[in-house]
């Protein structure tokens, strides 16, 4: 749900006809630019002449393993917005993702390659921005994600399955990059020696939050745990977010992996793959930005134990990808996709370098989270 293509492709359209009369099916095109799933613009014309659109999606099960469990998440979330979104006079049509059912009411379809397939109406007169353009995309994206944790804040959370299982378990993921410097290639492992050390003197940082979640001083909450600004579609003519969209990931974590992988990704100075370092640091506006943002969203909803260690959400999230990309780096480049030498390795770098300006400005972020907290 992103930015229509022009180019439309005719393809098959027997995975269609599963969920609706393909007779007033005009078009299937490829749409957006994700990564993860095959995405299509579905456009019919009804007897009546009237146009509707619907995007089709292929969910990409190499990833998502079970993906009846994440559709289960999916229609459960969503289900509830709707309720939700209804009870405060909103309109639950262009405020939330709405699950098309099959013709025979199923929520997903299973074709005969065993490829999962699954169907929204598409919302009009929407767009997404793929970079912060300013401050204010920032903060108007914070309070999208605020007011989503909101309103998500009474869901049980325990009924939501794990989509990718310990996907923000740093002490987990920790363990991982340890056992690839054991598995590493050597002249990677060379290559990589001041990385490797940055983030073996970090291990104690790893288990913070987890070990607060164990001792019950965080409550889990529902997560979306990809808190990107794409990943919010905003009203074309006010640019208000209208809602949160891509909730595969939605399941069972903590407020301080969204607000700190935001943080991550959007207050960055530089890209997340940039090779002059340079020009990479935290830009205390923006996190004061987004800051402001998410606790007006949240509206009251997080505890004060959450709010005080929002800056250790951003500074773990950031940590924990930057390890991430390190442990792909020295095994090879498996996981995440690479376009030139030593991509995974700027790109750990890169999450490093933020992480140290994080340290060096430690005082400034817990001074802008004291500034909100009353939000």
């Amino acid at each position: 749900m992103h930015t229509e293509n022009p180019a439309c492709v005719k393809i098959d359209n027997a995975i269609a006809a599963f969920f609706a009369d393909n007779s007033n099916l005009i078009e299937k095109c490829p749409y957006g630019n994700g990564h993860i799933n095959d995405t299509f613009l579905l456009r019919y014309k009804t007897p009546e002449n009237i146009e509707k659109k619907y995007i089709l999606q292929r969910m990409n099960h190499n990833i998502f393993k079970n993906p009846q469990q994440l559709m289960e998440n999916v229609v459960h979330i969503t289900e509830y917005l709707r309720q939700t979104i209804l009870s405060q006079g909103g309109d639950p049509d262009r405020e939330t993702l709405n699950v098309w059912k099959t013709l025979d009411g199923a929520n997903w379809y299973q074709d005969s390659n065993k490829n999962y397939w699954r169907v929204f109406p598409f919302i009009e007169n929407s767009i997404c921005l793929e970079k912060v353009e300013s401050e204010k995309d920032f903060y108007d994206s914070a309070v999208a994600f605020g007011n989503f944790q909101k309103m998500l804040a009474d869901f049980p959370v325990q009924t939501l399955h794990e989509t990718i299982p310990n996907f923000h378990n740093t002490v987990s993921r920790f363990q991982d990059f340890k056992k690839a410097i054991q598995e590493a290639d050597k002249n990677r492992a060379t290559l990589a020696k001041a990385e490797i050390a940055f983030a073996l003197d970090r291990e104690q940082d790893a288990s913070i939050l987890t070990d607060l979640l164990a001792k019950g001083k965080l409550p889990l909450r529902v997560t979306h745990n990809d808190t990107k600004l794409n990943n919010i579609l905003l009203d074309a003519d006010t640019h208000k977010a209208l809602c949160i969209i891509d909730l595969d990931t939605v399941m069972p974590g903590l407020s301080l992996y969204d607000f700190g992988d935001s943080i991550r990704f959007g207050a960055s100075t530089g890209a997340e793959d940039e090779p002059d370092l340079s020009k990479v640091e935290l830009d205390l506006s923006l996190f004061e930005a987004f800051t402001k943002g998410y606790l007006e969203g949240c509206a009251g909803s997080l505890t004060k134990t959450e709010i005080e260690l929002l800056p250790v959400g951003a500074k773990l999230m950031t940590f924990e990808c930057g390890i991430r990309f390190l442990a792909d780096f020295l095994t090879g480049d498996h996981y995440f996709k690479v376009h030139r030498e030593n991509h995974n390795l700027d790109r750990a770098r890169t999450q490093f370098k933020l992480v140290a300006d994080m340290e060096a400005k430690w005082n400034e972020m817990q001074s802008i989270v004291n500034k909100y907290q009353t939000l």
